[in-house]
């Protein structure tokens, strides 16, 4: 019962530190994507522009920003305590999960339209 009414109580915080975070939630959502459209951008150089060639680059710009924003708090965690940084891939699944969902978010407005 304890457990319940606390879990239900941390729910509404984390509710109300979102709406209040929202403008900065967005602009952190619009930085992966715009990190992502730039190493797409750059890699078209290197991959051809057929179809696997396209699928390639996408793959490796979907899966590069990620890592690389998700190495800058672990490299910090690293010099600090001199250990790697022990949530470093759910982090980085985490930053997967909400670059895919602005990406696909994005691709479906920009489909209707």
């Amino acid at each position: 019962m304890v457990k319940s009414i606390l879990s239900t109580l941390f729910l509404i915080a984390l509710s109300i530190l979102v709406v209040l975070g929202m403008p900065i939630a967005q602009k952190c959502v619009m930085f992966l994507v715009w990190a992502h459209d730039g190493v797409a951008q750059l890699l078209v150089d290197v991959f051809s522009g057929g179809t696997v060639g396209s699928l390639i680059r996408q793959v490796i710009a979907l899966l590069v920003v990620p890592l690389i924003v998700g190495l800058i708090p672990a490299l910090i965690f690293f010099i600090a305590k001199r250990r790697w940084m022990p949530y470093f891939l759910l982090i980085v699944w985490i930053l997967w999960l909400v670059q895919t969902s602005a990406l696909v978010i994005q691709y479906k407005v920009a489909v209707a339209a």
